[in-house]
């Protein structure tokens, strides 16, 4: 599934995995560039503050 960044860069999620440190949720995701990334999914599907309101950090593309 892609998300787009609030940012505007459009990302595919990979997975989701366990951090073996602490069994923090993380996502993996893949950028328009190859490149790998991960996040805690907290952080992945909280929401951000931009200009005053709050959008998600990653949102869905349909």
């Amino acid at each position: 599934m892609q998300y787009r960044h609030y940012k505007g860069g459009l990302y595919e999620l990979v997975c989701e995995a366990t951090l073996e440190a602490d069994l923090t949720p993380m996502i993996i995701y893949r950028a328009a560039d190859g490149s790998i990334w991960a996040r805690p999914k907290t952080v992945f599907f909280e929401p951000v503050e931009v200009d005053g309101m709050l959008v998600p950090r990653f949102a869905p593309v349909s």
